[in-house]
């Protein structure tokens, strides 16, 4: 008795938590599409919300799409080669540079977007340029690359393997390229499923970063909210979740057959 008492208190609590993210994001979605969300769906559906939010704000959300994807490729660029570094370098040394780079984490992101004012606010070609929001979401999400890319490594007693490698007279670049690359591919998975997250929806650095002719998905999105009818913030929110979750899905899916490989990998003796 007390295991199926116990499975329905467990379920009822996730599908409570469950209910509690969905229905607001739900509710969010269908005042988009309803002539009046104060009268609700009896008012009647329409999609004059979503081409009027498409006219005024589609330039933000290929802005938005531009900067994450410039900013998954840098954070790749950068973030692979220090967690290698990271690695070979001693430990002491290593674990001192892991704190700096969880620095703008820790920070409010208003902090960090000052501090790049400051210093390079100054520059008015790159203060007008997207270059200048794309920097800040490079230093806030690099650590997100770096962290479970090194993290595999170690776990994939990586320094051996290059070692190995090393013995046989691959060069250094070889031996990233067809030893170190290949096999942290799903610290990289990992790391681009959350730098692409958090650079499509980061708010804080952009706000303060950002021009008129720079406004991005959730600095457009805050505007719909704050100076148009509810229903245009609502079908921006539609059309923000459309954007972003078919291609989370996607990199969720092909990063599926790595991670079985893997497992399959540590299953066999």
């Amino acid at each position: 008795m007390k295991r199926p008492l116990l499975f329905v208190l467990q379920l009822t609590l996730t599908v409570a938590v469950i209910l509690f993210l969905i229905v607001p994001i739900a509710l969010s979605v269908t005042a988009g599409f309803t002539e009046n969300t104060f009268i609700g769906i009896k008012s009647g559906l329409t999609l004059r919300w979503i081409l009027e939010v498409w006219d005024l704000y589609a330039p933000t959300i290929w802005l938005s799409l531009i900067i994450a994807l410039t900013c998954l490729l840098c954070t790749i660029v950068l973030g692979v080669p220090a967690a290698w570094g990271l690695l070979k370098s001693p430990s002491r040394f290593a674990a001192w540079i892991e704190e700096c780079l969880m620095l703008p984490v820790a920070l409010p992101g208003l902090a960090t977007a000052l501090g790049l004012l400051l210093v390079y606010g100054g520059f008015q070609l790159l203060r007008a340029s997207w270059v200048f929001i794309l920097i800040g979401h490079v230093l806030f999400t690099l650590p997100f690359m770096i962290r479970p890319v090194l993290s595999v490594m170690k776990a994939a007693n990586m320094q051996q393997m290059e070692e190995a490698a090393a013995s046989l007279g691959a060069t250094g670049f070889r031996r990233f390229i067809t030893i170190v690359v290949p096999n942290c591919l799903s610290g990289i998975l990992a790391g681009a499923f959350m730098v692409f997250t958090l650079s499509v929806g980061e708010f804080n650095i952009t706000w303060m970063l950002h021009t008129p002719l720079t406004k991005t998905l959730p600095v457009g999105l805050a505007d719909s909210y704050a100076s148009m009818r509810l229903e245009i913030g609502s079908a921006y929110t539609t059309l923000f979740l459309l954007m972003v979750v078919p291609l989370l899905t996607a990199m969720h899916f092909f990063s599926r057959p790595r991670r079985r490989a893997e497992n399959k990998r540590e299953v066999s003796p």
